[in-house]
């Protein structure tokens, strides 16, 4: 119908011509934290063979992502596609790959922007500059200055403008403000409060006569919530970072789909290419949320695969077959490395890791081990146990460090482990050789942590903080990471023993049938 016949048609019903135009619709779809996962994957976020795929016992995927995208675009009016970070790290493609099959893909998919998650900067500024040439769409982060990083300085905006359907659409990018602690950005790069740097976007934006803004946050559910309340001008908030699972129909989301914050609507849809979030939404000719719905579809067997990005994948994965299907050592049970409970208790995989970190030092003088959750990534099921399941959990090419300290300062680290429990962050320690009691009632860094206790002559003892005692991590904490800044002036640090990956595939390999458990070396009150 042309415009002179909307206007009559319009005229006939008492309504201007700008009125019966003004409503604006917009799909959004959108990902979060894929972490390479580029297969299918099983229920726990690991691998899943190509026999329970045939059998429906798999999630997501590549091919599975670019049917459900072209399907919901075919149903859709205007629509777009988001990210809100973290394809980097995760499994052996992107350990083979780095950003170069992230890249591939998401043009297939043909993606219309994307933030910066933290793990975008887990080998520096160099390889993110590297999948920044190679995108066909805008990546932006606002709360970060780059003027003074050479690769990022000009080419990473801190929001970009779209158009579709006629109408400008506004792209903001947000990161984790403590990414510095989280990744390797790298000095040059000075990271700043979410809110602000929000703001001063949407700012900008509405007088460039943008009145359509969403932002594309990593900073997790929690922040995004702070930043809806704190700013002014924001419709939507796409998230990522926390894994956050939203949905009006499950009784395991976290919050409905969308939440609400004023007239902002929040959006997440957990991780690893399990669900595409699709979000209806409707604009005035404000620019202002009318209306707000949707739910993330789940990518399961009802899916079909995508045949030519199958074949695809499969020819990228040809290279990693070797590795990746080596069978290690078999475990008695399923190893629970699921982010929901490792970063907020004792688990399984916390065990498994921090007792193979220590049982390989040992013999040097070694009597604790910390290791931080957020380095765990995937469960591993019962039966075999492949090479490339144990890189799954342990994808980040991490070593062993070995370094000395007072009783004073493993008591300071504890303590920064439970100090963001709330926020369920990756800093949650899992220990060995160790063991402590932690109390939530207590303020964060303000006494926590109570009865720390370490081994001595085969008994449980208290804690000395003036005595100096031998601990092994990874070379990520001991380098500050997760906020373990008071390892970073250690004695006697060694940073580069065995990458932590071999060495759990080791012990699990020594252990003749392993059996996971948990025996209350980490209590809370």
């Amino acid at each position: 119908m042309s415009l002179s016949r909307i206007a009559l048609a319009a005229a006939a019903l008492g309504l201007s011509a700008s009125g019966a135009l003004a409503d604006y619709q917009l799909t959004i779809l959108h990902t979060n934290d894929f972490h390479a996962r580029f297969e299918p994957i099983s229920k726990y976020d690991s691998g899943c063979s190509s026999d329970s795929n045939v059998e429906g016992k798999c999630f997501g995927g590549s091919a599975r992502l670019v049917t459900a995208i072209n399907a919901a675009r075919a149903r859709a009016g205007n629509s777009i596609l988001v990210d809100g970070g973290d394809q980097f790290q995760g499994t052996l493609f992107y350990t083979y790959y780095k950003g170069k099959l992230a890249a591939e893909m998401m043009n297939k998919m043909g993606y219309d922007g994307m933030t910066v998650g933290n793990h975008e900067f887990d080998d520096g500024p160099e390889v993110l500059r590297g999948f920044m040439d190679a995108l066909n769409f805008p990546i932006v982060m606002s709360n970060a200055d780059v003027s003074r990083e050479p690769l990022l300085a000009g080419k990473l905006a801190k929001s970009a403008v779209i158009e579709k359907g006629g109408e400008k659409i506004g792209l903001i990018g947000l990161t984790p403000q403590d990414t510095d602690e989280l990744a390797s950005p790298g000095a040059n790069i000075t990271f700043t409060d979410p809110s602000g740097a929000v703001q001063g976007e949407v700012d900008k934006l509405t007088a460039a006569g943008v009145n359509k803004i969403i932002v594309l946050s990593h900073s997790g559910y929690v922040v995004d919530q702070q930043v809806a309340a704190n700013t002014t001008g924001v419709d939507v908030i796409v998230g990522g970072h926390s894994n956050t699972y939203l949905s009006n129909s499950s009784d395991r989301a976290k919050g409905p789909y969308p939440t609400m914050v004023g007239a902002t609507a929040i959006v997440q849809a957990y991780a690893y290419g399990k669900f595409l979030g699709e979000l209806n939404v409707t604009f005035d000719d404000a620019g202002n949320v009318t209306a707000a719905s949707g739910e993330p579809l789940a990518m399961d067997a009802s899916v079909v695969e995508d045949a030519a990005t199958k074949a695809r994948i499969a020819e990228a994965s040809a290279p990693l077959e070797e590795v990746r299907q080596k069978v290690v050592a078999q475990s008695g049970g399923m190893i629970e490395g699921d982010r929901g409970v490792c970063r907020v208790q004792e688990c399984a995989m916390g065990n498994l890791v921090a007792d193979a970190m220590l049982e390989r030092v040992m013999d040097q003088g070694i009597t604790i081990s910390i290791a931080n959750s957020g380095g765990l990534r995937s469960s591993i099921d019962a039966g075999d146990v492949t090479m490339g399941e144990v890189l799954t959990v342990l994808p980040f090419q991490n070593t062993l460090s070995t370094f000395q300290v007072s009783g004073a300062t493993v008591i300071a680290a504890l303590e920064n482990g439970v100090s963001q429990v709330e926020e369920v962050k990756g800093r949650f320690p899992q220990v060995a050789g160790l063991k402590f009691t932690w109390d939530l009632a207590v303020a964060p860094n303000e006494g926590r942590v109570s009865d720390v206790m370490v081994q001595k002559d085969g008994a449980w003892v208290a804690i000395d903080p003036n005595a100096t005692y031998g601990v092994v991590s990874n070379n990520y904490v001991r380098g500050g990471g997760d906020g373990y800044k008071m390892f970073r002036d250690a004695a006697n640090a060694y940073d580069y023993g065995p990458d932590l990956a071999d060495v759990v595939a080791e012990y699990l390999a020594a252990s003749s049938g392993y059996q996971p458990y948990t025996d209350g070396r980490i209590a809370q009150k």
